[in-house]
């Protein structure tokens, strides 16, 4: 007897696959996503597809460029500014938490991540690099034990990773993250928090040079602040065209 997938778990499927695809860069920004030719890639009728798209605009990922064209996001540097200036309020006090309330299995944890980290900078894996340091940041998240934190940042999840995939400066960020463990393990708050908030901006200069070449801009909130005058300041044409 052959077993139906309910549609809830087909959507699902479909979703979880065109999500990673776009985080992993097989589907580039302004890639159109075309519902006919998803739904015969993946087997599936086109309700699920659609039910995805829709999801995937809600999640940030893609967006209607007219009713009959989706197409992959381009991100902004206000987009970029703005996940950046969450990461600095989130994961910083999250961090502070977590020197705080670190277990030894809890830090035992991290050096598993970091030791996969390493392996994964030593093949040049950018996928599984991307997948395994997204765990470090939320096995720390979880390690601050604050549900109401977990809850906050889950929704942005998927586009943070998208951005961690953005910045190419592995051996680098494999460095960031061991002191940042060391600082943890130290069971100093402000310590882990300083450099929680190093890293952070660090990682956002990386992202930014990636995405839109050198900048001199130090800061994710100073870069939106540049931004919003500068869209302020414009021609006034009306044109609401993407970066």
């Amino acid at each position: 007897m052959t077993t139906v997938e309910p549609l809830g778990a087909v959507r699902e499927r479909v979703l979880s696959s065109l999500r990673q695809e776009i985080i992993a860069g097989r589907l580039l920004p302004g890639d159109r996503l075309v519902e006919r030719e998803l739904a015969e890639r993946f087997g599936v009728s086109r309700v699920p597809v659609r039910e995805a798209i829709r999801a995937l605009v809600a999640e940030g990922f893609v967006l209607f460029e007219t009713p009959r064209r989706t197409v992959v996001r381009r991100l902004t540097p206000t987009d970029v500014a703005e996940l950046f200036e969450l990461r600095e309020a989130l994961e910083v006090y999250a961090t502070g938490l977590a020197a705080q309330r670190a277990t030894r299995a809890d830090l035992a944890e991290l050096e598993e991540l970091l030791d996969r980290a390493a392996a994964a900078t030593s093949a040049d894996d950018a996928e599984a690099i991307t997948d395994i340091n997204t765990r470090f940041h939320n096995r720390i998240l979880a390690m601050a034990g604050n549900s109401l934190l977990i809850s906050v940042m889950e929704p942005v999840d998927g586009r943070l990773r998208w951005l961690t995939r953005q910045n190419e400066e592995w051996p680098q960020l494999l460095a960031e993250h061991r002191e940042l463990y060391a600082a943890i393990a130290s069971g100093d708050r402000e310590l882990a928090r300083a450099h929680a908030l190093a890293h952070v901006q660090a990682n956002y200069r990386s992202t930014v040079r990636h995405l839109f070449g050198d900048t001199d801009t130090d800061t994710a909130s100073q870069a939106n602040a540049n931004a919003t005058a500068n869209s302020g300041s414009g021609s006034g044409s009306g044109s609401e065209g993407e970066a």
